[in-house]
């Protein structure tokens, strides 16, 4: 059962990073000019991917060692919803990410993708929560 409880901490760890971001971090990002805010999202989003990508694989890896462990679906389902952040980032998010970091000056027009990247990134924390909450069911189930 030790797999499961890993699995629900570093889906509980994914998510509310998730959500400082978003709830935090980016709006106090974007009461900045549209320069500085480009220029401060770039590190920002370097770190945060290195975090949030690993907690999100060893998530899932937890989640499917406990669903092999104790065979109850629900620890394969929330493998499988904290996963899908992933193909997510990886087909949705990161080619406002790659325009981003390609960026030179913050303009308007980066300000208006900077908030996209804000309703994007805030599916990845209803992920992180809807996973969170199918190993908390798991658990105690």
């Amino acid at each position: 059962m030790l797999s499961g409880l890993l699995a629900l901490v570093t889906a509980a760890l994914f998510t509310g990073a998730a959500v400082y971001i978003n709830a935090a971090e980016h709006p106090a990002r974007m009461m900045l000019d549209d320069d500085a805010a480009l220029r401060q999202w770039k590190p920002s989003y370097v770190r945060g991917f290195a975090m949030q990508a690993s907690l999100a694989v060893v998530s899932t890896l937890l989640g499917l060692l406990a669903f092999w462990q104790i065979g109850h679906w629900l620890w394969f389902a929330g493998a499988c919803v904290i996963f899908a952040n992933w193909p997510f980032t990886l087909v949705v998010i990161l080619p406002v990410n790659k325009t981003l970091q390609g960026t030179e000056k913050g303009d308007e027009a980066t300000s208006d993708m900077l908030r996209t990247w804000a309703r994007l990134h805030a599916v990845r924390s209803a992920l992180g929560a809807v996973a969170t909450l199918i190993f908390l069911a798991a658990s105690v189930g």
